[in-house]
This record gives C-alpha cells, sequence and structure tokens, in this order.
C-alpha cells in the first residue's frame, strides 16, 4: 500500500520550514505523482495567509509546475481553510476559491472567530466540554453541523484532521461528506481520525485520503501511521483516494 500523492503540506508561507521548492523536491524522491500545497487560511492569527501571500504562491506554484513538467510530479495549490463561524462561515472568499486547486477545511486554535458569541463557543465552551460532560452533546452537535453546513456553501475537498481540536459526530458527517463527495482525512501528524473514529466512518459511505500534513519538506509522503491505521482499522483500499494498489 502507499500513496501516489501527498494533499496536505505547509510552507514557509505560513508555519512550514520548507520552500514550495523543497516540499516539491521531496515528494518527487517519495515518488508521489501529486503535491498539494496547503497553507493556513487568513482568519488564524499566527499562522494565517493574506490574500497576498496565496496570489505569490499561485504565481510560484504556475512557474514550478512548467519547470518540473517532465518529472512526473502536479503541484497543486490548496488552503486548509478554518472554521469561522458555527453558520458554516470559513475564512477564503471568493477570490481565494477562484485561484486555488484543492480547498482543505478544519477547526484550528488561534482564529479570529466570526463573532463574540461564535469566539465564546469555541474557545470556552468547546474546552470546559473535554472535562466536564455538561453540554457536551451540545457542543458536538454544533461543531458537526457547522462543519456540514459549510461543506454545503463551499467546494470543500477534504475535512482536515476531523475530530481533532473539537469532538464531531463522525457518522454523520461522514454521512454528509459522502453527498457532497467529500473525504475525510486520515492525518499521519495528528492522532484523527483515530482508529476508532475511522471505524465509525466505516460505517457510511464517505471515502479517506491519508495525508502527510507535513510541516517540514523531510516529512512530505510520511504517512506510514496514517497506513498504520487505515489497516488496523479495516479501511477497503478502494475507499482511499490517493493510494495506489
Amino acid at each position: 500500500m502507499r500513496i501516489i500523492g501527498d494533499y496536505h503540506t505547509h510552507t514557509i508561507y505560513s508555519h512550514g520550514k520548507g520552500t514550495i521548492r523543497d516540499n516539491v523536491e521531496a515528494a518527487i524522491k517519495r515518488g508521489l505523482k501529486e503535491i498539494a500545497i496547503c497553507d493556513h487560511g487568513p482568519s488564524h492569527y499566527l499562522y494565517g495567509m493574506g490574500k497576498d501571500k496565496i496570489y505569490k504562491m499561485r504565481e510560484e506554484i504556475d512557474l514550478l509546475n512548467q519547470e518540473y513538467r517532465d518529472k512526473g510530479i502536479k503541484i497543486l495549490l490548496g488552503v486548509e481553510a478554518n472554521v469561522i463561524g458555527f453558520d458554516g462561515t470559513i475564512d477564503v472568499d471568493d477570490d481565494i476559491l477562484q485561484i486555488i486547486d484543492i480547498l482543505l477545511l478544519g477547526y484550528h486554535y488561534g482564529i479570529t472567530p466570526k463573532s463574540v458569541k461564535d469566539g465564546l463557543f469555541m474557545y470556552v465552551l468547546n474546552p470546559l466540554t473535554k472535562l466536564f460532560p455538561i453540554c457536551r452533546k451540545k457542543m458536538i452537535d454544533m461543531s458537526t453541523e457547522a462543519l456540514i453546513r459549510a461543506m454545503n456553501k463551499y467546494p470543500v475537498k477534504i475535512i482536515t484532521h476531523p475530530g481533532s481540536k473539537v469532538r464531531l459526530d463522525i457518522e454523520r458527517l461522514g454521512r454528509a461528506a459522502f453527498k457532497k463527495g467529500v473525504a475525510l482525512e486520515i492525518n499521519s501528524s495528528h492522532s484523527q481520525l483515530s482508529v476508532e473514529n475511522i471505524k465509525l466512518a466505516l460505517k457510511t459511505e464517505v471515502e479517506f485520503y491519508i495525508n502527510s500534513d507535513a510541516h517540514r519538506p523531510e516529512d512530505v509522503g510520511n504517512v506510514e501511521v496514517g497506513i498504520e491505521r487505515a489497516k488496523k482499522a479495516g479501511v477497503p483500499l478502494y475507499r482511499i483516494r490517493n493510494l495506489a494498489y
């Protein structure tokens, strides 16, 4: 079992350690056919990219695709967008959507929420429910519904590390994602999807990507942890979209 594309990698445009070229060179060494550069959306107040950076990345990736066209690698420009509102609002607008190739979406700490109310739920109620069961179900329902609303509003391709940062109803999310053609990520740098949550997702028809979430070039394509989790959970090969078998 091996992957043919890594669709979640970071660079110095956010908080990665390597350039786009560094990641591409690492992907070639791993034998990958595609790599997506998906740095953080603008609302992340530590690592988020402004539009100027995304436009610059578009130009750089277009040039690199020309340079590497005979080396068997395709480079995609993406964004790992952030949920900023429980109404499904994310931090990527139409201007950005028009120039990127792939949209990833996940929950992250360190984002600027859409409203004070959204912030209270994200930064106060959500952490408290991890310690105390009060309102836990409500928080799970709200967080899951926010992702579903986002999938209905935006051309999301992959939900990144679902279950990390906030608890989710994985079965409900999986059913909704399948209807929209969205995949769930088995992230090799985060604990989610865990084996337990993969098994829950398998009860639906949703498909998966196994990605590295690399923040260093040497980690591009390093997905052994994710592959091992998928094997333990019994994921059928045909349900992993970036797999060669």
